[in-house]
């Protein structure tokens, strides 16, 4: 009697594995002919690379550098494809909710990975052996992270020491290949907004990014630079408009160029039908936010929570819940939660701010319209991405945030959102948006992102701004910052 292999059994009872397996073979291998077939010389050229690297089993790790527009989703859509048509795993994921949405079975990186929020140099994956995840990175072929550049290098690091485990268990010989010896890409543009350090000096920030990783200097640099938007979808007579503000936005990206516009007023721009007014603060977000509110036609609907203090396990750190008041609580304001007092009316665009059911496209950062308010859940319907029109239910989650400032662990129990007439220009990074507002009534304050907020559009007709001086006085000027020593070891 023949009885089946482990990795065999493995395959049929984990869940995770099973779910990157139900891919159709056929269809992939159809899908990866008309992929590879309309590639650029530029993309196939990183395709090969990758690929064989895959062949030699060898293991690598690649950085696909690229601007929006080079098609750099497309060539993970080939990739993927590649890989799924010989009945093999390819694990797509990305920095963001919002970015993961692009990739065919994309997730975050964070829930793939089981990477920690808090993160230091020590910090290493909770991937245990002989569990679903485990096997999953055992059995993985390729690993494709979109938006690098947006995390901390502390991430990767964690994930290297976690494959390394991962491949090489208790093993005394322990390859020097990174990642386990897996293949690993990943990919992004350095313009963007780096990653974030609270109250981090620039140094501090320049030094969390991925390039100053040990990881970089065994990382193989490959560019894409051909602007896929002039060939694509685009009329003859709109290619040049096109490659001029594909250029100016490189010049504002690279720091050479600030920003000077003859037209700064809004001309009533709304968020509906894929527009968004963004500004760097949150302060200054929420003061739009409340303002367009109050506007809005409708009744107002007041949903309250209930803010607790968080058990701890560790008895040392636990604290008497009699020296912080109800009040204290409720007045606790921090970004990434939604506030104790949530104001919301019929109509009103909200955005999410916890990952509800990543398969609907209901995660961090997405935005939808409230359709209906009751006393327990509230219904909304999704009014952008692939899944316009999709209508859910959400209700009150129990949140902590990971902020070490606070001297305690707050539980507060609300609707996991916030209305999102504005947002932040973070908020907005890895989407692509028709028209966008962006209201500098303070400029912007780190790298990339005055880039970031002028490349959410295709053209240069779809940005309007507003700027002001300190004595509330409208220019058309203001301030770019970027660092340039993140380019340092990196050809731009």
């Amino acid at each position: 009697m023949l009885f089946p292999d482990i990795e065999t059994i493995s395959r049929a009872t984990n869940p995770l594995m099973v779910e990157e397996l139900s891919y159709d073979t056929e269809t992939m291998n159809n899908e990866f002919n008309h992929l590879f077939d309309s590639l650029t010389d530029e993309q196939r050229g990183v395709y090969n690379e990758i690929m064989n690297a895959l062949v030699d089993k060898k293991g690598g790790v690649f950085f696909v550098y690229g601007y929006g527009g080079t098609g750099k989703t497309y060539l993970w859509k080939t990739l993927s494809a590649s890989i799924r048509a010989k009945g093999d795993v390819v694990l797509n994921v990305a920095s963001s909710g919002i970015a993961s949405l692009l990739l065919e079975g994309g997730r975050t990186a964070h829930s793939r990975f089981l990477i920690p929020i808090n993160l230091s140099e020590d910090s290493i994956c909770p991937v245990k052996g002989n569990t679903d995840v485990y096997e999953l990175l055992r059995q993985t072929s390729l690993k494709i992270w979109d938006e690098a550049p947006m995390i901390h290098k502390h991430a990767f690091e964690a994930l290297d020491g976690t494959l390394n485990d991962v491949m090489n268990g208790d093993s005394a010989n322990t390859s020097e290949a990174l990642f386990g010896g897996k293949v690993v890409v990943f990919c992004g543009d350095f313009r963007q907004i780096l990653p974030v350090v609270t109250n981090g000096t620039r140094s501090e920030c320049v030094n969390a990014c991925i390039n100053s990783s040990y990881i970089w200097s065994k990382c193989k640099v490959l560019k894409l630079t051909k602007n896929m938007r002039l060939t694509v979808g685009c009329r003859s007579s709109d290619v040049e408009n096109i490659k001029e503000f594909a250029d100016w936005l490189l010049d504002i990206g690279q720091g050479t160029l600030g920003v000077q516009m003859t037209e700064n007023r809004f001309n009533e721009l709304t968020y509906f039908q894929d527009r968004a007014l963004l500004a760097p603060l949150n302060e200054v977000v929420q003061e739009i936010n409340e303002r367009m509110l109050a506007l809005f036609p409708g009744d107002e609907v007041q949903y309250l929570s209930s803010d607790s203090l968080a058990e701890s396990e560790d008895v040392s750190d636990a604290v008497n819940p009699q020296l912080y008041s109800p009040d204290l609580l409720n007045g606790l304001k921090m970004s990434g939660m939604p506030n104790h007092r949530l104001v919301l009316k019929f109509g009103v665009p909200i955005m999410l701010l916890r990952n509800i059911n990543h398969k609907k496209g209901l995660c961090n950062g997405m935005c939808l319209q409230v359709v209906s308010l009751g006393r327990r859940v509230i219904e909304a319907k999704v009014v952008s991405g692939t899944n316009i029109g999709y209508r859910t239910l959400i209700s009150r989650v129990s949140l902590t945030p990971t902020d070490k400032k606070l001297p305690f662990k707050l539980k507060r129990r609300q609707f996991p959102i916030s209305v999102c007439f504005a947002m932040t220009i973070n908020n907005s990074q890895t989407q692509s948006i028709s028209r966008v507002g962006l209201y500098l009534k303070d400029p912007v304050f780190s790298h990339g992102q005055l880039y970031v907020a002028l490349s959410r559009v295709k053209t240069r007709d779809g940005i309007k701004l507003v700027i002001l001086e300190k004595e509330s006085k409208f220019i058309n000027k203001t301030t770019n910052v970027v660092y340039k020593e993140i380019f340092a070891n990196i050809e731009c």
